[in-house]
């Protein structure tokens, strides 16, 4: 059973939603409020508020790190977050457009550069020799948390 999602999840005994979890159409924000929450209760473990991937979600709202984060800390639950975000945005968005948005960074993979498919292959190579359905960073991050937390590859 999850806790109530306006309390801080443990993320060193779960991991925290998959990026492929929607809220209010956004995917990715469900994890970033769950690492959020875990980072102001020091319960994040290895995980990162505002890392990399989280930064496409900001870029995109216009949201910064810091004020989605203050929202977190005054104990707001999902609901009230989404709320929140939908009236201050510097970015508006029509749903449309957060589901193009969304199906787009659902598909991402490593870009066609050297370094980044070297990355991607020795962090996939990392969990598993076996998997050849690994191809998107949520397929990575989702394979990640499951080996994380005793599953196998």
């Amino acid at each position: 059973m999850f806790p109530a999602m306006n309390t801080a999840p443990n993320l060193t005994q779960r991991p925290p939603r998959s990026p492929r979890v929607r809220l209010g159409g956004y995917i990715m924000l469900a994890r970033i409020l769950d690492k959020g929450r875990a980072e102001i209760a020091g319960t994040a473990g290895e995980y990162k508020y505002n890392n990399p991937i989280d930064r496409h979600w900001f870029r995109y709202t216009g949201i910064t790190p810091e004020a989605l984060k203050a929202e977190l800390a005054a104990g707001k639950g999902d609901g009230e977050i989404l709320a929140w975000i939908q009236e201050n945005a510097p970015h508006k968005r029509e749903p449309w457009e957060i589901q193009q948005w969304s199906a787009f960074q659902s598909e991402r993979g490593p870009d066609g550069d050297v370094e980044t498919l070297e990355f991607f292959a020795e962090r996939v190579g990392g969990l598993s020799k076996i998997r050849e359905d690994v191809k998107t960073w949520f397929d990575y991050l989702d394979l990640d948390d499951h080996v994380t937390f005793g599953g196998k590859a």
